[in-house]
């Protein structure tokens, strides 16, 4: 028998064929998300073991010296084996076979799936912060695009079917708000996932009781998770992100949607850049949008995945290593996630608008007949239901005779007021042209959150705000967690090389 397979404790035989091809080597290939976080959570454990005085302080150096030699090996460089178990026991492994005696020190109060757990939550919490930063590139991008277009008419549509003239810029600002509720969202998983699961012994804490705060503390954690129990395994967590993942790629993937329609031959209002584009292998004529496409497929894929995790939540309390699952699925989504906003980001960004065929189809089509009906009402004191009503028949009449809602006379309204009245309206010509020309509608929507360019403009002020308040948060954020990091190395490093200093000095207690 291979003495790497030998069996361990309570055991009397090594994992089986089947175990180590199935289970064992899903959760190795999951290495590449919980390698640094594994890291870095040796490092702390045993730090805060020595200040507590558990671990005695030779044994301890000679144990920090295995792990730094481990934490500088790149991941690409480190060899998992499934036969020897998943990624922890690989990385347990290596330790023994640096610190043969010292290392037998690495398990003192403490699960495998503590050591999993936070490993995994660093990796949340990084791909959480890249998500967010990726989020906000994103949302600058529509904004830097609805600055340059917040005179651009164009019909907006509901049903896919001409509803009101509007600009392409209170249109693009339509898809920005979601992106800030997307942070708030995330910023709040962010504060969740940023609790150390760190300290709890198994399920009830340790009779050891070394201070859990110390072991958040070196990882940069805000706080511990106080219920040890608790801690031992979140199951609504993954629920959480991959809702919060799933929210902001269908938000994006609405605009995706869209755009996908509107750079077909027959729509012809946007035309996407080449690079976000591929041919037809077989059919010269077309440039199919591909990263739109890509888009659709991954909002599809991530709430399929979203279903899977609340399944995995759904368990006895006491069965925790169902989790195995999450530690490398929530990672990839968030992964793929970020890199489909930032594909999203340069479609947005390198699209081109057929600009005039926005206008024409603005004025030419039908759009106008909410302001129409709105004038009838106004101009003859009529209830909206009635002047709704006469609309209707009249442009039903435009539309027979194949004449655009701008050029609606008030003679084609009176003889739709006969037949819906009994009587004509004589509205004034010059009120009627105001209110049937789009660039003057739109100049009325001059409420919070219209197209007016005022309005316009005051929305992209308030975005910009808000996108700089949140760039500011993710700067400080991310910097305190690299700080903790590097000062939890340094420390780790002081330990294990100063032989000068009683250990006492060091003691954090």
């Amino acid at each position: 028998m291979n003495p790497q397979t030998q069996p361990d404790g309570r055991l009397k035989s090594a994992s089986a064929r089947e175990l180590i091809q199935s289970a064992n080597r899903l959760e190795v290939s999951y290495a590449a998300f919980l390698y640094e976080g594994f890291s870095l959570a040796d490092l702390a454990h045993v730090i805060t073991m020595t200040e507590a005085g558990i671990i005695p302080y030779k044994a301890a150096q000679e144990l920090l010296s295995a792990l730094l030699t481990v934490h500088g090996i790149p991941f690409e460089e480190f060899s998992f084996s499934p036969e020897l178990g998943d990624a922890y026991k690989n990385r347990e492994h290596q330790v023994l076979k640096l610190a043969p005696e010292a290392g037998g020190w690495l398990r003192t109060g403490r699960a495998r799936r503590e050591a999993s757990n936070i490993a995994y939550q660093i990796a949340i919490r990084q791909r959480l912060l890249a998500l967010m930063k990726a989020l906000g590139g994103y949302a600058e991008s529509l904004i830097s695009a609805a600055e340059q277009h917040t005179a651009t008419l164009m019909p907006d549509f509901t049903y896919m079917q001409q509803a009101q003239p509007t600009t392409f810029a209170h249109y693009l600002l339509s898809f920005a708000y979601p992106v800030l509720r997307d942070l708030e969202r995330i910023k709040a998983c962010f504060a969740r996932a940023n609790e150390c699961p760190g300290g709890i012994g198994s399920i009830n804490g340790s009779r050891l009781n070394f201070p859990r705060e110390r072991i958040a503390e070196l990882l940069g954690f805000d706080r511990p998770i106080t219920h040890t129990r608790d801690a031992m395994w979140q199951a609504d967590m993954p629920v959480e992100i991959m809702s919060c993942v799933v929210a902001s790629i269908l938000n994006i993937d609405r605009l995706g949607e869209d755009l996908q329609v509107w750079a077909t031959e027959e729509f012809n209002l946007v035309k996407l850049a080449d690079e976000y584009c591929r041919e037809s292998v077989i059919m010269p004529q077309k440039k199919n949008p591909y990263s739109l496409a890509f888009v659709r497929g991954v909002a599809g894929t991530l709430t399929g995945q979203m279903v899977s995790m609340a399944n995995i939540g759904r368990t006895m309390s006491g069965q925790p290593d169902n989790r195995i699952f999450a530690y490398g699925d929530i990672p990839k989504a968030l992964e793929l996630a970020e890199q489909t906003v930032q594909l999203m980001s340069g479609v947005v960004k390198t699209m081109t608008l057929n600009t005039h065929l926005m206008a024409e189809r603005a004025t030419g089509g039908y759009s106008q007949a909410t302001d129409l009906a709105e004038v009838i009402m106004l101009e003859a004191n009529l209830p909206y239901l009635t002047a709704h009503k006469l609309t209707g028949v009249v442009i039903d009449d435009a539309t027979q005779q194949k004449i655009p809602a701008i050029k609606i006379t008030s003679a084609m309204i009176d003889v739709a007021a006969n037949k819906v009245l009994g009587r004509t309206l004589n509205l004034d010509s010059k009120i009627l042209r105001h209110a049937l020309q789009p660039s003057e509608i739109v100049a009325t929507r001059t409420c919070l959150g219209g197209a007016a360019v005022s309005s316009t403009r005051a929305m992209i002020t308030d975005l910009r705000n808000a996108l700089e308040e949140n760039q500011s948060w993710l700067m400080q954020t991310e910097l305190r967690l690299q700080t903790s990091i590097k000062n939890l190395v340094r420390l780790a490093q002081a330990m294990n090389t100063d032989d000068a200093l009683e250990p006492s000095h060091l003691f954090h207690h």
